[in-house]
């Protein structure tokens, strides 16, 4: 009996499939490897009968994105789960690892990898308690309680839905330092215009699926505030009103209404924790320093704190006169030209905070607080 089942769903990447599966033949825990073929044009699940006949192969009729993974869970026979994309592959080592942070906190459902990219920079959830989909392992008992990924996402915040799931049960989500995958980012089948569609459509879903009531309009517009301006600045408005339009019609069907309790929300946002974190300073004039998805939280922690944000500092949407609920978006060379008392990191998501204090610690004596550091 396996220990271990790793899953990875493709489409139309035969070649760098084949190299992800090769590497997995080193693995050294016992384990089995479910392919889901997406329908793919290329000779994909020929070639992996030919060189890998060990892989378990599910053949598709039609592409059912990363969601498609589930198909392969009823099968699944190890102990644990691994999901990967098919162009992302763990470290030597790192299985093994994970096995010992699962037999070590009993309450840890899903085991996050610390992900690489082939530039060495990182790759992270905005969430830090929401896992990223191409490399994570799972507790199998767990997915038969809570279920698997979405399947009326595609992809895209396919993490987020399972993730609430996991935490709503009880359980622990984790990215650990010492589990590395590299993940190449191939651009086939990344198609950039359908990515901000489906990230549109899916996270106001998410919204409408999980959120407790009261916070389901305000992370609504401030999600879709945010997510509108991105494409603004990329030219993608198109994608951008289809994703509002299909959210629409799919909140008009229903999207199995399962509200999350307020302590697993808590857990998730941390809006309180970042209120009462910020509550720590007395800083009347802050710069805030990423346009992070989780702005809310920060927005209203300084309006509890009585500071006056006088912009947000952003590389990549600074200079084009955009704003956030009238709060001026500059590039940083416009904020160092601001009257401030110090600089906020407002960003949840570990590495783009911590990339984001290490530049301006280089840019000014004044203090940079990453209130999660």
């Amino acid at each position: 009996m396996p220990r271990l089942s790793f899953i990875i769903s493709t489409f139309n990447r035969r070649e760098v499939l084949l190299g992800t599966l090769a590497r997995l033949r080193e693995c050294e825990i016992e384990h089995e490897v479910f392919v889901i073929d997406n329908a793919s044009g290329d000779g994909t699940a020929d070639a992996v009968r030919q060189k890998f006949p060990e892989v378990r192969l599910i053949s598709l009729n039609e592409n059912r994105g990363s969601c498609a993974k589930n198909l392969a869970l009823p099968l699944a026979r190890g102990e644990y789960v691994v999901f990967l994309d098919d162009d992302s592959f763990p470290q030597p080592g790192a299985i093994a690892r994970m096995i010992e942070h699962f037999e070590e906190l009993p309450m840890l459902g899903a085991a996050g990898f610390t992900v690489t990219l082939p530039d060495g920079s990182r790759e992270c959830s905005a969430y830090p308690d929401v896992f990223i989909g191409c490399g994570v392992g799972f507790r199998r008992a767990v997915l038969e309680q809570v279920g698997g990924l979405p399947e009326d996402f595609f992809m895209q915040a396919e993490e987020y839905d399972l993730s609430l799931r996991l935490l709503d049960a009880g359980w622990d989500v984790r990215t650990f330092d010492d589990l590395h995958v590299t993940h190449l980012k191939t651009p086939g089948a990344r198609v950039s215009e359908r990515t901000m569609l489906l990230d549109v459509r899916n996270n106001l879903v998410l919204v409408a699926r999980y959120f407790p009531q009261e916070w389901g309009w305000p992370y609504s517009r401030d999600w879709m505030l945010r997510y509108g301006i991105i494409a603004a600045s990329k030219g993608y408005q198109n994608a951008f009103e289809q994703g509002l339009a299909e959210a629409s019609a799919k909140r008009t069907a229903g999207v199995g209404r399962r509200e999350v309790s307020a302590k697993t929300f808590e857990r998730f946002a941390k809006i309180d924790q970042t209120r009462q974190r910020m509550a720590k300073y007395d800083f009347r004039r802050v710069l805030f320093a990423d346009y992070g998805k989780n702005m809310l939280a920060y927005r209203l922690a300084a309006e509890a704190c009585d500071m006056q944000i006088v912009a947000i500092a952003d590389t990549n949407l600074g200079g084009r006169r955009f704003t956030c609920h009238g709060i001026p978006i500059v590039d940083d060379q416009e904020a160092q030209q601001l009257e401030f008392d110090a600089i906020i990191v407002s960003n949840l998501s570990p590495v783009h905070a911590r990339r984001a204090a290490e530049c301006w610690r280089k840019r000014t004596d004044k203090p940079v607080i990453d209130l999660f550091e």
